[in-house]
């Protein structure tokens, strides 16, 4: 479970948020919603641990995070809104270097099967520079196909991404919730999700 409990967010002289309360159970999505600048990343940011709350604590499985440390860490992750890949790298070694460093080590057949299933595995040897937008994004995703972490957070996982690549974002998001995963994502862009409950979060 993941909860939120009086979360508050301040940036210079601004206060973006206060008094958030949430709490997310196995198997539950938590959309974040709001117009720009109202703190959706900034929140995102503070359940992955990156920053702290101005006020409040979040809570895994009845613990603070704070005091969690790697154990927390361990069982997230997070793919920000920019893609994070190295234009010099190639396809299969962005992927498998972004893996390695979020605790996962891959094989590179394991690399070419996420990354087929996404559409690129005919881009696999190419440095990164020469993708679209839409396919860096494919392979900041593919590494959904790979982590077993229980907890994913998504800072707009759709952008940039075509409708097939998004029903394929789609099913990942269904298999991960349907085995007892959680889910906290910003999207600008409509997703269904039919088999799991759905939690709306609106910031300001």
């Amino acid at each position: 479970m993941l909860q939120g409990i009086n979360l508050a967010c301040i940036r210079g002289d601004r206060e973006l948020f206060k008094n958030i309360n949430f709490s997310l159970e196995a198997g539950g999505l938590m959309q974040v919603h709001g117009p720009n600048g109202s703190g959706k990343t900034s929140l995102l940011r503070m359940l992955c641990g990156l920053s702290n709350p101005a006020a409040g604590e979040i809570h895994w499985c009845g613990t603070a995070i704070r005091s969690l440390d790697g154990d927390y860490f361990a069982a997230v992750t997070y793919i920000g809104h920019l893609s994070g890949t190295k234009d010099d790298l190639t396809v299969i070694e962005n992927l498998c270097i972004s893996s390695a460093l979020a605790g996962f080590e891959i094989s590179v057949d394991q690399a070419s099967e996420a990354l087929k299933y996404m559409g690129l595995s005919e881009r696999e040897s190419l440095p990164v520079k020469v993708l679209s937008q839409g396919q860096r994004r494919r392979v900041a995703l593919a590494r959904l196909l790979i982590c077993k972490t229980p907890l994913w957070i998504l800072d707009e996982p759709l952008v940039a991404l075509d409708v097939m690549a998004v029903k394929l974002i789609q099913g990942l998001l269904e298999q991960h919730l349907q085995q007892g995963g959680l889910v906290v994502m910003t999207t600008h862009q409509e997703i269904e999700i039919t088999t799991a409950p759905v939690m709306q979060l609106q910031l300001a």
